[in-house]
C-alpha cells in the first residue's frame, strides 16, 4: 500500500501527454535531432536558458523556433552582430513631445521565448544587457526595474567553427545557461529521410500549422510538479560528489559553480517527471550531468593542446564515481 501511495504522489498524467505532443508536433519538420528536442523540452520545465551549438544548417534555429511555437507565449527573435547596442535588446527612453515626459518603449527582450541567434557576434556591452534579464528575470533601466513575465527563457545559438568576427562568451554569462547543447550532423539514415522528406514536401517549411500545446499557465503548474518530484539524499550528495570532482580534477583549470548542482538537480527532476516517475534515479542524473557541466569548465592548457574535451572528462568524472543504490 505505501509503494502505491509513493508512486501516485505527484500527478504526471498531464505533463507527460503535453511531452509526447510538443514532441509529435517538432518531429513534422524535424529529423533525427530527438535529444536536442528532449533537452529543449527539460530546460523549459526546469525555467532554464539554453545555449544551442552547431555548425550551420543542423536546425539550431528552427528547433527552437518551433518549440517556442508549441507554447502559447510570446516569442522574439534578435539576430546578434558586432554594431548591435544595449538598446537595441532591451529598449530604451524616448521622449514624448506631447506630454514632455521620456517614455521606455521596451525591446525584444521582453518576451517569453527569446532566441538570439549567434550571441557570439555581439561585444561584451550587449551580453552584460542579458545578465540580469537571465538571471534575475528584470530589466533595471533607467534606475526603474521592470519585470519579466514569466516564462522567460532565452535559447541561443552559436558557431564553433567560425571565428572571425566573434566574441567568447564571459564564462560569468556561460554559467547562467542551464544546459550547452551540442548538435552534430544527423546520421546517414537521417539525412536520406530529411532529403526524401523535402522532396515530397511542396511547399516551403510552414511553421504556422505547428498547434500550440501548453499555455503559460500550464507551464508554471508543470514546473511546481516538478520541484514536488522526490530525491533521494544520497543522490543529493551523489550531484555534489560529481560537481566537486571537477574542481579537484587535475585536467581542469576552472571547476563548476555551486549553480551546477542546482541546475543537475532541477533539470534531473524534469527527466524524471518526462519519464512518468515521481522520483530521481542516478540515470536522470548522468543524463543531464554532461550538458549542465561542459560550458561551465574549462580545460587546462597543456590538456587543450592534446586535443582532449571537457565532455569527455566530464564523463570520466561520473563513470568514476560510485553510483548510490
Amino acid at each position: 500500500m505505501e509503494d502505491q501511495v509513493f508512486q501516485n504522489r505527484v500527478d504526471l498524467s498531464g505533463l507527460s501527454k503535453a511531452v509526447g505532443d510538443i514532441k509529435q508536433e517538432l518531429n513534422k519538420f524535424i529529423v533525427g535531432q530527438d535529444d536536442m528536442i528532449r533537452l529543449l523540452v527539460t530546460a523549459v520545465l526546469s525555467d532554464g536558458h539554453v545555449l544551442i551549438e552547431g555548425v550551420p544548417g543542423v536546425a539550431k534555429t528552427l528547433t527552437a523556433k518551433l518549440i517556442a511555437r508549441t507554447m502559447s507565449v510570446n516569442f522574439s527573435r534578435i539576430q546578434f552582430t558586432p554594431d548591435l547596442m544595449p538598446s537595441d535588446v532591451i529598449g530604451t527612453s524616448i521622449y514624448n513631445m506631447k506630454s514632455g515626459d521620456f517614455e521606455f518603449r521596451r525591446g525584444p527582450l521582453f518576451s517569453n521565448i527569446v532566441l538570439i541567434d549567434e550571441i557570439n557576434r555581439a561585444p561584451a556591452k550587449t551580453q552584460s544587457a542579458l545578465f540580469e534579464a537571465m538571471e534575475e528575470r528584470q530589466i533595471t533601466v533607467d534606475g526603474t526595474t521592470h519585470q519579466l513575465t514569466a516564462p522567460f527563457i532565452v535559447l541561443a545559438t552559436q558557431n564553433p567553427i567560425e571565428q572571425e568576427g566573434t566574441y567568447r562568451l564571459p564564462e560569468a554569462q556561460l554559467d547562467r545557461f542551464l544546459f550547452k547543447i551540442e548538435v552534430d550532423y544527423p546520421s546517414l539514415e537521417n539525412e536520406a529521410k530529411i532529403i526524401a522528406d523535402f522532396h515530397q514536401r511542396v511547399n516551403t517549411i510552414d511553421i504556422s500549422s505547428i498547434k500550440a500545446v501548453l499555455s503559460a499557465n500550464e507551464i508554471s503548474e508543470y514546473r511546481k510538479k516538478v520541484r514536488a518530484i522526490h530525491i533521494d539524499p544520497n543522490l543529493m550528495n551523489y550531484i555534489a560528489q560529481v560537481v566537486n570532482q571537477t574542481r579537484n580534477n587535475s585536467s581542469i583549470y576552472l571547476g563548476a559553480s555551486p549553480r551546477a548542482s542546482l541546475n543537475i538537480l532541477t533539470s534531473a527532476k524534469a527527466t524524471a517527471a518526462m519519464n512518468g516517475r515521481d522520483f530521481v534515479t542516478p540515470e536522470d542524473i548522468k543524463y543531464v550531468a554532461l550538458p549542465v557541466l561542459k560550458h561551465r569548465v574549462i580545460l587546462t592548457p597543456e590538456k587543450e593542446m592534446e586535443g582532449v574535451t571537457a565532455s569527455e572528462i566530464i564523463a570520466q568524472i561520473i563513470e568514476k564515481i560510485e553510483i548510490p543504490r
